[in-house]
């Protein structure tokens, strides 16, 4: 990474899993927490798990790193406010004028990862765009307690209030894909109504094209519909973060997403290899209030197995968020900051 200012769309990630290790970060990140104001610092320290430390704490890091390089200032004369509500806003930088920066970013943190994506207009262009950026972990939470108990259906109803009846309906009984134990592929059209198979622990069977029948057990398919549910809600998430509202939208379940894939995984590190990218896919339709939305675009990408990353950019007609940049700590992060 180079010392000149950044232009156009920029997309970070950084991973936390394996930095500051112990039990309080405030003294495995002794030598870093320095590198930010008090405000910062303190809501570092409040954080009851190092996990969640390590997330703020490379959060707080890399919106310092962004607005520095961004607006080409020390990293010390950074200030960060919030636009309209002073708790919940979408953070902004602050010029010396008290002004906000023509800048927007936005960062997301999920299970040891945290990403930014800003837009910094190039000179010459006055267009102005929002961003946002969401991550989630397929398998963070103990979601299969309550399908086990009550049915996939049911467990997609909990979230009544953030989706709407026809998303949920699509999340419930559609599939873009299963993936056999053997690695084959098989498409969500390829599986009749199967797909409408709501248990795990069920046997089903289906006739691949090939003429063949194969058995499989429901957990396949209930395995595929969860990761797609969670590729709608990073969808969700990234695009309401565009103005900063998140789930407190009064308009969230006019908020609608169709076609959507969930990209297929990479793969986990292993030993001496890094987790690797998956499939990114862009192609998800946006409508809002009955009318489908043309000035935003969003991506989803997978990384490793189980996380997947989304953006969204408005105001750029069809410009697309480029693949991420994975940053090293000491290298990009702090070398620059001293």
């Amino acid at each position: 990474m180079t010392d000149s200012n950044l232009l156009g769309l920029t997309c970070w990630l950084i991973d936390t899993r394996t930095l500051w290790p112990g039990q309080h970060i405030k003294d495995a990140a002794s030598d870093i927490l320095h590198l930010l104001s008090n405000d910062e610092r303190n809501a570092v320290l409040r954080k009851i798990f190092i996990a969640d430390a390590r997330m703020s704490l490379a959060s707080a890091l890399l919106k310092r790193l962004y607005i520095s390089r961004a607006l080409n200032i020390p990293w010390r004369d950074v200030k960060i406010a919030r636009k309209g509500d002073p708790t919940h806003g979408k953070p902004c930088a602050v010029l010396p004028d008290g002004s906000f920066a023509p800048i927007d970013f936005n960062v997301s943190h999920q299970a040891g990862l945290v990403s930014l994506v800003g837009w910094n207009p190039p000179p010459g262009q006055s267009q102005s765009a929002l961003v946002g950026t969401d991550i989630v972990c397929v398998n963070e939470r103990d979601d299969y307690r309550t399908i086990d108990q009550e049915g996939f259906d049911a467990w997609i109803d909990i979230y009544e209030d953030v989706f709407s009846e026809a998303e949920r309906w699509d999340m419930k009984y559609n599939v873009d894909y299963i993936t056999l134990l053997d690695g084959r592929i098989i498409q969500g059209n390829s599986l009749g109504r199967v797909d409408r198979c709501v248990r795990r622990n069920k046997d089903l069977s289906i006739i691949l094209p090939t003429g063949e029948t194969h058995s499989f057990n429901s957990d396949l398919l209930i395995d595929a519909k969860l990761r797609r549910f969670y590729s709608f809600f990073c969808y969700k998430e990234a695009y309401i973060k565009l103005a900063g509202e998140a789930l407190l939208a009064p308009w969230l379940k006019e908020l609608e997403f169709q076609n959507v894939r969930s990209p297929k995984p990479g793969t986990v590190a292993r030993c001496s290899t890094h987790g690797t990218w998956g499939e990114k896919v862009s192609d998800v339709e946006v409508v809002l209030h009955g009318q489908k939305v043309d000035d935003v675009k969003m991506t989803l990408q997978a990384f490793e197995e189980n996380f997947m990353l989304a953006t969204a950019v408005q105001g750029l007609q069809d410009l697309e968020a480029p693949p991420f940049t994975k940053l090293n700590l000491e290298n990009d992060v702090v070398a620059f900051a001293s």
